[in-house]
């Protein structure tokens, strides 16, 4: 018997039921790849969703999640997924794929966007050009708790265990630390010199994604000195968005205390593989996770460029940004904080 025609379509609203439960079943589906992530997206940041979903007859064979997001210079990009490390199209097969990629780089032209990008984890095959700045971390949990400091190399072991015993520091899991997460993430994100995430954000991500969302504490002497918010996607935790104190980290080792927690924790909830989230290949967050015991993965992100001339340059590793950061460091909190909300619908 002949194959069914292949259809795509724009997805909507209504399809959102049935296109998690195909995303889920797949391989290659990740977190960022649910409705409730574009959902959060629109609510807050006011991006449009672009959904495309390919069809065999009545089976819905492949999912392209996508959004139309103005940047700063006002120009509109399509994006696979704003505010997301990972994207790109799900199929049933190459040919699905395929397909709802040449029918997003069709839509680009014929809109006359900025760019197509595609946040891939594996490389697409598409011979488009590619960014190569950044590289993901994930490694499989072991099948006891106690395993994982035993895994962990010997110096963050060492810390780990120092934090634990020596300074005392306690793991806490639950929505109401949202808040001193917030102020924590915040507070890295100004010393990087980087506008942040609005806590509507959050809230929007937890109401979205509930059930699939976890906020975690590091609590020493009944403070926060650190926190994660962590999303879960089958047996994968992503240890996501993250914050600390300052000098928590050199004080209290509370950095290989809290992954050491999470993963303990993750173990303990069933999850199977932990994902340490992307990092930049000259960063101090890629050193650190390296020296965790995790391997980089390079991250493939494509991009379709129609009427932009180079790829996104907008990234701490541009030196033309350097006193941009500089002057964001100097700045209030509080006026970072009132700055960030506007600026970040821009950043996606």
């Amino acid at each position: 018997m002949s194959q069914l025609p292949l259809r795509v379509r724009a997805g909507t609203a209504v399809d959102d039921t049935v296109r998690d439960a195909f995303v889920l079943e797949h391989a290659a589906g990740t977190f960022f790849h649910l409705a409730g992530w574009r959902r959060s997206v629109e609510r807050i940041m006011g991006h449009a969703g672009r959904d495309l979903l390919a069809y065999r007859g009545e089976e819905l064979v492949g999912v392209l999640p996508l959004m139309a997001c103005r940047g700063l210079s006002g120009r509109v990009r399509l994006i696979s997924m704003p505010y997301a490390v990972y994207g790109g199209p799900l199929g049933q097969d190459a040919e699905v794929a395929n397909a709802l990629v040449g029918h997003a780089r069709a839509q680009a032209d014929k809109e006359r966007v900025g760019q197509l990008e595609l946040r891939c984890m594996d490389d697409p095959g598409l011979g488009w050009p590619k960014a190569s700045l950044h590289a993901t971390f994930i490694k499989d949990l072991p099948a006891e708790p106690d395993a994982v400091l035993a895994g962990m190399p010997k110096k963050a072991r060492a810390e780990a265990r120092k934090a634990r015993e020596r300074h005392g520091l306690v793991h806490r899991v639950g929505d109401e630390h949202l808040l001193a997460f917030a102020r924590l993430f915040h507070a890295n994100k100004h010393a990087l010199g980087s506008p942040s995430l609005p806590v509507d954000f959050f809230r929007a991500l937890l109401e979205e994604c509930a059930g699939k969302i976890s906020v975690h504490v590091i609590e020493h002497a009944g403070s926060a000195v650190a926190a994660v918010m962590a999303f879960h996607h089958g047996g994968d935790f992503l240890a996501y968005y993250s914050g600390s104190a300052p000098g928590a980290d050199r004080e209290l080792s509370a950095s290989n205390f809290m992954y050491l927690a999470l993963q303990e924790w993750a173990v303990e909830q069933g999850f199977k593989r932990f994902d340490f989230g992307r990092s930049r290949k000259d960063s101090g967050a890629f050193s650190f996770k390296v020296h965790q015991g995790f391997k980089p993965r390079d991250l493939h992100y494509s991009f379709h460029l129609v009427r932009d001339g180079a790829l996104p340059s907008l990234n701490p590793s541009n030196p033309k940004l350097h006193l941009v950061q500089s002057t964001w460091r100097h700045l209030p909190q509080g006026v970072t904080r009132l700055l960030s909300r506007p600026l970040s619908r821009f950043l996606p």
